[in-house]
């Protein structure tokens, strides 16, 4: 079982014994290994029970599950309660805004029993009869299950594109052909698919059933001659608000040779979403997009300071094996309790950690940054005394999500105003797939970044990704850098800046215009400068 698979389970063990009102000392054990977990993409895969033992908020007893969940695939306890449940109650626990507590009031006092039940008796303001249940509540569980429904049979792009990699090639081994490319939203890196799209080149068509669906998603396999791939690769990447209808197709031997043949600058696969990048392709207007390679460090990562996996040391050494040149760490702040956030004596240890590590791994060089929480007022935790004992400083709503658009640009906007915030991190608080985000007006927060000096982020994270990429052209028109981010909580989530990549590609941003291309002596330069 992946990590991802195992912390689920856990996750699910802790929500139902909740839900039948089990021990919770117990569930509170559980349910934080599972968030631990959840944040990050440490192998379990081959530890002993002994290794499990030593991670960081696991200990014995979650250790015994994990063990028990990888020698078996199943968890008796897990097993035992899934049996005297509904599924359907089982499913209601994937509804946000109401816990394993409210559906069991609504399971035991309603007798609810599905997803579609709860809708109706939203319908029927049946809520309203239960404790605990408003006008408010009952009209927010309308809206997650009305999101809820809409989101079914979609993937992140992320969880897809293993699977659909694997496939190409296993395509291109049988059919003993190069020509085999994904295409359609997987060739685009839409941030999430609804399907696989796949050009084949082939006379002998595809048998489906050969082809092991193991990531449960649509599978789509287009058929051509060899002679016409190119052109349709072309025809079948484009997103239905890119039309081709005006491109003159015919049979080449490179995409690029098509675009020539059109009097058009090339166009990557990534931006082909609208017709809006066609004008800008007829005047050769489309800059050199960013790469993976031109970003030198990583910011807003966490350690066991916080709620990271590993430690200071291990989050550092690993990033300078990578070949970066330097690393923020970015941990909690002390209002983020549940992410066990630093407090003051945290601050200080981290910091001589830091100036220890500094001198150890020269040239390379860790930047102290934090991830201050911007309170319900707008402020950030922590008094100046502390803010400015940082090198810089992401700001980032984690509490009080149920916001209007009034109330949140708000908050935003006197968080970008405070001379201490050097970036906004994830400006939405979305989670792709689970949940929208706090509605915010885009261009006041972005201009007024651009009036404050405060760069955005661009969350790698598959899940977050955000700022959502259709707004970074706004935050290049009004000189806006975008940071890379990965909010990486042990040493892999390092590699989801692939992922940002992919999206800050979308949005058409350049190497000039991210942050994190800065190397070691600008970017230093920078963080000095820009203190108040």
């Amino acid at each position: 079982m992946t990590t991802e698979e195992i912390a689920q389970a856990l996750k699910l063990t802790a929500q139902l014994m909740e839900l039948h009102e089990l021990n919770p000392f117990k569930i509170k054990s559980i349910a934080n290994a599972a968030y631990k977990l959840n944040k990050t993409d440490i192998d379990l895969q081959g530890k002993t029970l002994q290794e499990l033992e030593l991670i960081e908020g696991i200990g014995k007893g979650i250790a015994g599950k994990i063990n028990e969940l990888q020698t078996t695939g199943d968890l008796k306890e897990l097993k035992e309660m899934v049996a005297i449940t509904p599924q359907g109650v089982i499913d209601m626990l994937a509804i946000k805004g109401i816990g394993p507590k409210k559906v069991g009031q609504l399971w035991r006092e309603l007798e609810i029993e599905s997803i579609g039940e709860l809708l109706y008796a939203c319908n029927e303001n049946r809520l309203l009869l239960l404790k605990g249940f408003g006008t408010k509540t009952q009209a927010e569980v309308k809206k997650q299950i009305e999101f809820f429904q809409s989101n079914i049979g979609w993937y992140h792009f992320a969880s897809a594109e293993q699977f659909a990699n694997d496939l190409v090639n296993k395509l291109k081994k049988k059919y003993k052909t190069e020509f085999v490319s994904l295409t359609g939203a997987m060739r685009r890196k839409c941030d999430v698919v609804d399907k696989i799209e796949i050009l084949v080149a082939s006379e002998e068509t595809v048998n489906m059933d050969e082809l092991e669906n193991r990531a449960h998603i649509k599978i789509e396999i287009i058929n051509c001659k060899e002679e016409e791939f190119y052109s349709k690769l072309f025809e079948t990447t484009a997103a239905k608000d890119f039309s081709i209808s005006d491109f003159k197709l015919q049979n080449t031997n490179s995409e690029q040779e098509l675009f020539v043949l059109n009097h058009l600058q090339y166009i990557e696969p990534e931006l082909r979403e609208s017709n809006d990048i066609i004008a800008l392709a007829k005047e050769n207007k489309i800059p050199k997009l960013i790469e993976v390679t031109d970003l030198k460090g990583i910011l807003h990562n966490h350690s066991t300071y916080s709620d990271g996996m590993n430690t200071l040391k291990d989050m550092a050494e690993y990033c300078k094996e990578l070949g970066y040149e330097y690393l923020g760490i970015c941990d909690h702040s002390q209002s983020a309790f549940y992410a066990e956030g630093m407090k003051l004596d945290k601050i200080t240890a981290q910091h001589a950690e830091i100036e220890e590590l500094n001198q150890k791994l020269f040239p390379f060089k860790i930047f102290k940054g934090v991830e201050s929480d911007i309170l319900n007022d707008g402020s950030l935790d922590y008094p100046e005394e502390i803010l400015k004992t940082f090198d810089f400083i992401v700001a980032s709503v984690h509490s009080n999500l149920k916001m209007n658009e009034e109330k949140a640009t708000a908050r935003l906007l006197k968080a970008i105003e405070n001379p201490y915030t050097t970036i906004l991190g994830h400006p939405t608080g979305r989670l792709l797939l689970s949940r929208p985000g706090y509605p915010i007006d885009h261009k006041k927060i972005i201009d007024a970044c651009a009036a404050n000096g405060v760069v955005i982020e661009l969350n790698a994270h598959p899940y977050r990704l955000d700022i959502d990429w259709r707004w970074i052209p706004y935050c290049l028109e009004k000189g806006v850098k975008i940071s890379i981010n990965p909010d990486a909580h042990e040493k892999q989530g390092y590699h989801d800046m692939y992922y940002g990549t992919c999206a800050a590609r979308k949005g058409m941003l350049t190497k000039e215009m991210c942050f994190n291309t800065l190397s070691l002596p600008d970017i230093e330069k920078y963080f000095t400068i820009r203190k108040p």
